[in-house]
């Protein structure tokens, strides 16, 4: 015990302890910076692992969504009489889907059911006017003519399908570009303020949703679209097709060269957003401008007799009861 305590208290060995401790020091001193980690670099890392699972189970769920959709449409009975006939091939399905899709009916079912449509509604229409014209002898029609009144319903089914639907795609077009300007000054504000343009398009369609949900439903596909498909530019491309808007399609085009030229999308989509405007005013202004000669033939069948017998009555009454009281 006396031995280990002369050692300790030892001025030599204090000295070699004190100096290889000062050592050991200054080295932990100079290498700690490079040896620590970097808190950025784990953060930023965190956040891609993070950001990599959100979009793993995004994927997941539009896989078993649409997985969903797919199984539902299978068991309808429009889907067995299409794929029967094959009416898929004889009215050209993929241009019928982007109508439907421009309407704002997406997804397989719909595709079955105008096809389906498109073969019941002439036959639907050509029975009813027969059974119209022949059995219960509807507008006293000769043999001929009610021939011919039973091709005329046949030939208005075959096209009220697509009537539908276009009436459905100008009111639906006429809503989003009524809503277009508003929103496009929107995108404007949130890419200046910095955003990305997911996190743009998705503020503007939660923004412009309860005005026009149209639109906003449009953005918010948009958005979903850009998170997995592995082509940017065909997300895009889809917002114009689905839209058919020309004021879209010129920011659809904007948005995919800034991407791929890195052109500057603030001054473009300012330059569009005054477009926009612009025309939203002059289809304002072409309404009103249209509406005397609408008013023209309302004016001369019901308002010019009343005016008439006003402007006239009191002197007709007059000349009356003087020839009269003469007589």
């Amino acid at each position: 015990m006396d031995g280990i305590i002369e050692i300790i208290t030892d001025r030599q060995n204090m000295t070699a302890f004190l100096a290889a401790v000062a050592v050991g020091v200054t080295i932990i001193s100079l290498l700690g910076p490079v040896l620590q980690p970097d808190p950025m670099k784990d953060r930023l890392k965190r956040v891609h692992s993070h950001k990599e699972n959100l979009r793993e189970r995004h994927r997941e769920n539009l896989k078993q969504h649409s997985a969903g959709l797919r199984n539902a449409s299978a068991k309808g009975v429009a889907r067995e009489v299409v794929e029967q006939f094959k009416l898929l091939e004889v009215f050209d399905a993929e241009s019928a889907a982007k109508k439907l899709a421009m309407a704002g009916f997406r997804g397989e079912r719909p595709v079955f059911t105008f096809m389906l449509a498109r073969v019941a509604m002439p036959i639907i229409g050509g029975l009813g006017m027969a059974f119209y014209v022949y059995v219960l002898d509807g507008f006293g029609l000769g043999s001929f003519m009610k021939l011919v009144a039973t091709i005329g319903g046949f030939a208005a089914g075959f096209y009220l399908p697509n009537i539908y639907i276009s009436n459905v795609i100008q009111k639906r077009q006429q809503k989003m570009q009524l809503g277009f300007p508003d929103a496009l000054d929107l995108l404007l504000i949130c890419v200046e303020s910095g955003m990305s343009i997911e996190h743009a398009l998705h503020k503007v369609s939660e923004e412009v949703g309860s005005n026009c949900p149209e639109l906003g439903e449009e953005l918010a596909l948009t958005t979903a679209e850009l998170s997995y498909l592995q082509e940017r530019k065909q997300a895009y491309q889809n917002l114009a097709d689905r839209t058919g808007l020309e004021g879209v399609k010129s920011v659809v085009t904007a948005l995919i060269q800034s991407e791929q030229y890195g052109t500057p999308l603030g001054a473009s989509l300012r330059v569009m957003a005054a477009e926009n405007r612009e025309l939203r005013m002059q289809a304002a202004e072409k309404k009103a401008a249209a509406l005397p000669p609408k008013l023209t033939v309302p004016m001369i069948l019901f308002f010019l007799p009343v005016l008439f017998v006003v402007i006239l009555g009191p002197a007709i009454l007059r000349v009356t009861g003087m020839v009269e009281v003469e007589q």
